[in-house]
């Protein structure tokens, strides 16, 4: 179906909410002021954290003089190696214990004199106002001996080495026949060479943390993604136990990867609490965000594809190259997309990693996909040149009937059918397929497209739901609301499960004291999430039933018999609401759990992994109008259509897809953080100077779907929230490429490589 927004009436079955259009249910509270952020909580005595960033990018602290800071009125303490109480140190990176995946780095901070990279916390001042405690942190004086430092990836590249084999959470090299010989025999074939610069996170809200300790038990307000697996790494580097650790994070301006992990700010918050016995905050300048919070990686990449005369695919080769810092980070994932995209014999991918003296590198919305798309789709796009097809038609000529690499089954993909929807939608046959003769005034016009992908992972979730004699129902789980729109989406899901008014459902989240939810991350709370709430909504309509009363039409009735609907059960031969089971049971509520156990988890997906593949696709068509003088570039036309199996909400589907999108935009056109080769200083830490789009660089974006549910997801569901970065750089590429016959392979797209 369309995005188009569905009525209540044109619902069909038992469903009333899941697929429509419906409105946020904390809407009110974010347009109202009053939702509360990490940085909006009162304490009493509460006092305010800055951090010093060192300016050497790698070295030894050989003095620090914070005398000018602590003469300041209002300092309350100024916390440096020499005298703050010690964390233990990061743990190192395992499968089997989740809170070392929300590590940053293996730095403990303020517990060494070692400088790592330009931009390091080496102090933290508390003061009684934020505007005190930034201007002494401005007075803290340190002194390094610096030493010798990599820090310019371009380079540095060539001291590459192959990435480490092992790591579940990438999916890494793959050989399948001989690419190389292949690619040498192949009639046609093109090979190039890409890069994308580093891109760093810039959500609406920057990171912050309010801490209050009491005693051994902590409180902490922070703006987290990942409440899970960050409580359980403060409660290591701490050493308190986990339910000592309260986080509260109700609502979250913004995540995209890089609010899942405990960077700096959150430490040292922690950190200056316990050492004050103050309630403190610290919440981070934008340039502060940029100084101590991971982004994604710079890569390079190849690609080289070959072909026969018809255009099916006899070898693909992509390789890449990408950074960590020598205390963290993770690979990015690069060729992952490559790996199922295509039907050819003769395939080759690998990763190469180089150490830099730099701040971690961590996740950003579809790591790997993202950037790796961009190369493989204008490589594609490339080929169709060189074979005189059209791009479209050479996708779908290579459209494999099962993962390429793998040989297991999808377990579903309709890339056909959405290339078809949007090419028609898009007006994809009035494009004239030369370059550069579409115009309309003095402006250049172009169309592209590509190919979007994402792999969709399903993790364990606990849940409660509470059906009140009073017929409301609560469902409380510890979810993220980051934008997406969580509390809505179970709502609905919730509300047709039980058959109530969406109305009279409350979703509580936000809070690691209620059941154990999943990080907002990689795509996988909401099907994650509706998996366990349709199950505890399956328990308790057994447990309803079971207290039906003597000569209720529901005696004797099995659940499978029965339709929830009007706020009860009901059969052929009749019904009760769940106020009249529950009031004549004496109950004045029923709440069931649904806790899946690791165990069980973890070999469900094993056995899944075995068995097939699971994604979400699209197709991103993209039209640009390029001013031939200047090598301006204008986005005029934008539509994706997405095979993501059941859309819950319509309306926030939409708003993720255009989210994605967008940044996928910024990714091509503008955005790049710029590093000083010299010092390893961002040099453009804010948003005066780092460009993402803004609203008059954005047209409207169409967005379509299909709607197929998948069999095998629960609801039919697959996530959302990244695959539509995912080939929107190649689809902007690649229309330029058909605007101007240019072919542009460094991001971003600037006016100096189309001049």
């Amino acid at each position: 179906m369309s995005i188009d927004y569905v009525k209540p009436e044109q619902a069909t079955g038992t469903t009333r909410y899941v697929g429509q259009a419906v409105d946020r249910v904390d809407g009110t509270a974010k347009t109202s002021g009053q939702a509360r952020f990490a940085a909006e909580f009162p304490y009493p005595d509460l006092a305010h954290a800055a951090l010093v960033h060192a300016t050497i990018a790698r070295g030894r602290i050989t003095a620090i003089d914070t005398a000018a800071a602590r003469v300041v009125h209002g300092v309350v303490d100024v916390l440096t190696h020499e005298n703050a109480p010690a964390m233990k140190p990061a743990p190192k990176m395992s499968m089997l214990n989740l809170g070392s995946i929300a590590s940053s780095s293996s730095v403990n901070y303020l517990a060494t004199d070692e400088v790592h990279w330009n931009g390091q916390p080496v102090a933290v001042v508390v003061a009684e106002t934020v505007e005190t405690a930034r201007y002494a942190a401005s007075l803290v004086a340190p002194t390094y001996q610096e030493l010798p430092a990599a820090v310019d990836f371009a380079t540095e590249k060539h001291n590459a080495v192959p990435e480490k084999k092992g790591n579940p959470l990438l999916e890494g090299g793959a050989d399948k026949g001989d690419a190389t010989a292949a690619l040498a025999a192949a009639p046609v074939s093109v090979d190039l060479e890409f890069s994308t610069p580093q891109y760093n996170h810039n959500a609406i809200e920057p990171h912050a943390t309010t801490a209050v300790w009491d005693g051994d038990h902590l409180t902490l307000h922070d703006s987290t993604q990942n409440i899970g697996w960050v409580r359980k790494h403060l409660a290591q580097r701490f050493g308190v136990p986990e339910k000592s650790i309260r986080i509260l994070s109700p609502f979250v301006g913004g995540g995209f990867g890089g609010k899942g992990r405990a960077w700096p700010g959150t430490l040292l918050a922690v950190l200056a609490a316990r050492a004050t016995g103050r309630a403190v905050r610290l919440a981070l300048t934008r340039e502060g965000v940029y100084h101590t919070v991971g982004g994604r990686t710079p890569s390079t990449q190849r690609v080289a594809l070959g072909a026969d005369a018809q255009g099916r695919l006899t070898a693909i080769v992509h390789t890449s190259v990408s950074r960590i810092a020598r205390v963290g980070g993770l690979p990015e994932p690069v060729t992952t997309a490559t790996h199922h995209l295509y039907a050819v014999p003769n395939i080759h991918l690998s990763h190469e990693v180089v150490e830099l003296d730099l701040l971690t590198n961590t996740f950003m919305r579809a790591p790997g996909e993202a950037i790796g798309t961009f190369a493989l789709e204008s490589a594609i796009d490339e080929l169709a040149w060189e074979l005189g097809m059209d791009p479209i038609e050479l996708r779908l000529r290579n459209e494999p009937e099962r993962d390429p690499v793998s040989g297991k089954s999808f377990t579903q993909r309709m890339l056909r059918e959405a290339y078809a929807r949007g090419a028609e939608r898009f007006g994809w046959r009035d494009r004239d397929p030369r370059p550069g003769v579409m115009r309309d005034g003095r402006w250049l016009v172009g169309m592209g497209v590509a190919t979007a992908f994402r792999g969709s992972i399903h993790m364990p979730v606990h849940v409660t739901v509470r059906l009140g004699a009073d017929g409301k129902l609560v469902v409380r789980c510890a979810l993220h609301e980051i934008g997406m729109g969580t509390a809505t989406a179970q709502a609905q899901i919730a509300a047709d499960e039980m058959g109530v008014p969406l109305e009279s459902v409350r979703v509580e989240y936000g809070d690691s004291e209620l059941p154990r939810g999943v990080g907002a991350i990689g795509s996988a709370q909401t099907a994650s999430a509706a998996a366990s709430v349709l199950a505890a909504c399956a328990k308790l309509r057994k447990a309803v039933l079971a207290l039906a009363p003597p000569g209720s039409p529901l005696r004797g009735r099995r659940i499978e018999e029965l339709e929830a609907r009007d706020g009860g059960l009901h059969h052929r031969d009749g019904g009760q609401t769940y106020t009249e089971i529950l009031t004549a049971a004496g109950r004045d509520h029923l709440e069931v759990e649904h806790k899946p156990t690791m165990l069980g988890f973890l070999a469900r997906t094993v056995r899944d992994s075995r068995r097939w593949v699971k994604a979400t696709t699209g197709a991103q068509f993209c039209e640009v109008r390029v001013d031939p003088d200047t090598g301006e570039v204008r986005v005029s036309r934008w539509l994706g259509v997405f095979d993501l199996g059941t859309v819950i909400n319509a309306r926030t589907a939409a708003s993720q897809l255009r989210g994605g999108i967008v940044m996928g935009i910024g990714m091509a056109l503008s955005e790049q953080t710029l590093i000083d080769h010299r010092t390893g200083r961002i040099m453009n830490p804010s948003l005066a100077e780092y460009h993402v789009p803004v609203h008059a660089d954005i047209p409207h974006i169409d967005i379509d779907y299909l709607n197929e549910p998948d069999p095998t997801m629960p609801l039919g569901l697959h996530g959302i929230g990244e695959v539509s970065i995912t080939g929107a750089a190649a689809a902007v590429a690649n229309a330029v490429r058909h605007a101007t016959g240019k072919r542009v392979r460094d991001l971003p797209i600037t006016l100096d490589k189309l001049l």
